[in-house]
Formats: C-alpha cells, sequence, structure tokens
C-alpha cells in the first residue's frame, strides 16, 4: 500500500488461498449462494474472504457490509478472526460496535440475530449469513430488506440441522435452479480432499456419533427429523425415475389456489405414475380467471379422457367440477377439510411405506420430501413449509385414494364429524 498527499491510497489486493471446493461454493457470479457445508470445511474462512473482497472492490466511504450470525458471541468469533487475517495497517475497528473499517471507507458490521427488528432500515451493499440453519426466520426476511436497494449480493453458510427450517427450504430453491441461486453442498471429505481436514480425523468422529449427527456435521445430509408423514427412506424407495406412460386406470386432480398450481397425476394398472401434469399459466391475472378456468377445464378433460379420476371441488373448484362431469368425464368430487386431508395423507403414507406406488424424480418427489405434518388440538396437519407448494402431493394422494379404495367407498363417505367426502371404488 502506498500513499501520498495527492494521490489516493492504491492497494494490492490478492485473494486467500482456497481449495478448488471451497473457492466454486463461494466465489461465483450468482446474486445469492446457498452453501451447506461440513463442520471445518472453511465456509467462514471462505465468506470472511468472499465479503472483505467484496467490500474492498465495491465499497465507498460509509457504505456497509453485513456478517449476520445466530447470536452477538457467534457474530464476535468471526469478527476476531477476520482481524486476525486482515494487515494491520489496512483497517480500523471498532470494538463496541463490532466493526470493521476498511482503507477505503467500506465497513463491515458483525451482528448478531436474536432480534430481526434491529436488523431493519439500512441499506447493505453485501452480507453473510452465517450458521443459517440456527438463525431466525424473521431475522433471514430483516437480512433481506436491507439489500433491496442496493441489489446486495448474499451467501447464506452453515451446517444442516434437520429439515424444518428456512434455511434447508431456500437450499433446495437453489438446488433446483431457482434463478440468480447457486447452490454447493462442502463436505468433509471435500477437506480431506483440499487438504485443509485430515481423513482420521472424520474416521474418528464417525466412531463417536450417532450416524445422523456425523452425517449433519460431516457430509451436509439433513436428518429425518420426524416431520415427514411417509418417511424419507420410503419415498427414496418407492422412486422409477420417470413417468411410465402407460395407460392409466385412476387419477387425481388439485386445483390451483391462489398462488398454487393445478396439478393432475395418473396411475398405471402396477401403481406407477403414468404422467403428470402441472400448471398455472395465468389464473391470477386481473380479467383472465374465466379464460384461465375454462382452459383448465378442457385439459382436465384432454388429460383424463375416460380414465377414472377425483377432483378437488372444494370451494370454487365445485362449479369446475360439475362442468368436468356434465361433459361426460369419468369423474368424482373431492373436498377437502382438515378431517379428509388426514385421511388422504395417511392412506398416501400407508402406500408408499408399503412401496405400493411408484414416484418419478422432480416435483411430484420433492414435495413429497418435504411434507410436514404437526399435531394439533382437533388431530394432524399435513401441508408443504412455508413458501413451498403440496400440489403435486395432493394430486398423487388423490389418484392413490381411488386407486386403492375397495369398493365399499363407492358414493358418500360420512365422516364422524358429519364433513363429507365423495369417492369411487377402485377401478
Amino acid at each position: 500500500m502506498t500513499a501520498t498527499a495527492s494521490a489516493p491510497q492504491s492497494i494490492q489486493y490478492r485473494r486467500p488461498w482456497l481449495y478448488p471446493a471451497q473457492g466454486a461454493a463461494i466465489f461465483h457470479p450468482a446474486r445469492y449462494g446457498v452453501i451447506e457445508a461440513s463442520t471445518k470445511a472453511g465456509k467462514t474462512v471462505g465468506c470472511l474472504a468472499w465479503i472483505v473482497e467484496l467490500a474492498a472492490l465495491t465499497g465507498r466511504p460509509g457504505r456497509s457490509y453485513w456478517w449476520v450470525a445466530p447470536i452477538y458471541t457467534q457474530a464476535k468469533i468471526a469478527y476476531r478472526r477476520l482481524k486476525r487475517g486482515l494487515p494491520r495497517q489496512l483497517y480500523t475497528s471498532n470494538e463496541s460496535e463490532l466493526t470493521v473499517t476498511l482503507a477505503n471507507g467500506a465497513i463491515l458490521w458483525f451482528k448478531g440475530a436474536e432480534n430481526p427488528d434491529s436488523l431493519y432500515g439500512e441499506d447493505v451493499y453485501g452480507a453473510v449469513i452465517d450458521e443459517a440453519s440456527r438463525v431466525k426466520e424473521d431475522s433471514w426476511h430483516a437480512v433481506r430488506s436491507t439489500l433491496t436497494a442496493t441489489r446486495g449480493p448474499l451467501r447464506i453458510i452453515g451446517n444442516v440441522k434437520g429439515r424444518k427450517n428456512w434455511a434447508y427450504r431456500l437450499a433446495r430453491r437453489a438446488e433446483a435452479g431457482h434463478p440468480h441461486m447457486h447452490y454447493a453442498r462442502l463436505t468433509a471429505w471435500d477437506a480431506v480432499a483440499g487438504g485443509v481436514l485430515s481423513a482420521a480425523e472424520i474416521e474418528d468422529a464417525r466412531d463417536a456419533l450417532p450416524d445422523h449427527v456425523w452425517r449433519e456435521l460431516y457430509l451436509a445430509e439433513p436428518s429425518d427429523d420426524g416431520s415427514n408423514p411417509f418417511g424419507l427412506a420410503a419415498i427414496e424407495a418407492c422412486l422409477i425415475g420417470a413417468p411410465s406412460g402407460a395407460p392409466a386406470v385412476a387419477a387425481g386432480w388439485d386445483l390451483a389456489r391462489a398462488q398454487d398450481w393445478t396439478v393432475g397425476v395418473g396411475l398405471d394398472s402396477d401403481g406407477n405414475v403414468a404422467w403428470a401434469e402441472r400448471w398455472n399459466e395465468g389464473a391470477l391475472l386481473p380479467g383472465m380467471a374465466g379464460a384461465y378456468w375454462a382452459a383448465t377445464i378442457a385439459r382436465i378433460r384432454t388429460t383424463t379422457g375416460a380414465t377414472p379420476a377425483l377432483v378437488d371441488s372444494t370451494g370454487l373448484g365445485d362449479p369446475v367440477f360439475e362442468q368436468i362431469a356434465a361433459a361426460g368425464g369419468n369423474v368424482a368430487p373431492f373436498v377437502f377439510s382438515a378431517r379428509s386431508k388426514q385421511q388422504l395423507m395417511e392412506g398416501l403414507a400407508v402406500t408408499i411405506q408399503r412401496g405400493e406406488v411408484g414416484i418419478p424424480e422432480g416435483v411430484i418427489a420433492d414435495e413429497l420430501r418435504a411434507m410436514e405434518y404437526v399435531h394439533t388440538r382437533t388431530g394432524i396437519r399435513y401441508g408443504a413449509p412455508s413458501g413451498l407448494h403440496d400440489d403435486a402431493a395432493m394430486a398423487l394422494a388423490l389418484a392413490v385414494s381411488l386407486y386403492t379404495a375397495p369398493p365399499a367407498y363407492d358414493g358418500i363417505l360420512t365422516l364422524a364429524d358429519d364433513e363429507m367426502v365423495t369417492i369411487g371404488p377402485r377401478y
């Protein structure tokens, strides 16, 4: 670094060494980077290098860059690590505010996420959320809001911790190729290959820890935390790769609501998914509802043909069902309620756990993996986590219900709480 009274400072920067998988996981052009990583795989060091580089290259006096950890004391660990790694002449620091100010005036703030309200208000030009699976979801919302005006980039890092958290759901969106997002998994074996961990140490940890704990901490594989109603292993055992394309003998249709999708699933005579259709184009466009439903009814008729089908007739779905039935469709209505949905999901769970249905990889399998259940005062509530959909899972459940229903269930079934559900026999 050189400086004179008449010339601005000139700083020569060289990125710290990172092993190949570590660098590729963090340094990429996507705005959002989501990294699920093993403990001690280098995610913290790599992201400290990333945010310093970002601040050095894009910073101006007063511009803020944030490092957000679950609690203040964890943010302090990263703050101290950064100070140890930077040449002392390149920054000033404030211990009470936990800030590092670079020579170009950019300010790196290290914050705890205990109080989401304290994170609103600032314009932030880049951020890292550390140990994201342990950060409150409201705090994630707050950090995202601070990047709105600046369109600042973000890295979300951490060990995996079960599946019931926003970081896991966001990682699945990134892994699925959501626009502007990049996904990476760094395992302990990546770190061993990169020369930063010992294979003997990893094996010692395997011997000392329960298998599901070791897999989370060292392989970044989330455990089945008991919230999935089907069982993740059972879902995987039912995978068939792609729809069979054989003639369908039973079908189910779940109709769009708000931001949801209209989804249809047909099952062949072996219980494998024969075809699957999914769309929501124009469902919510002003003045387009009539055209959307007319096109939807025509598409359901064409796709289903003479195949017996259960069709969602809940609320606005009732007139849609009536029009399909009036055209001669071999259909029966199904009204979703808390009770009927519980019965439907329990039937699907039994079928999956017995391996009696073939599920194609893709949207249907992804929704089944993400499904959750919680015990309530009135029973069990099933559904997708916030921000995700369950339409494909519901369509599959309707098709399975029709496929497996005995003839005694033909017509109207009256439940104990007087809710009415119509299902048909197995054809």
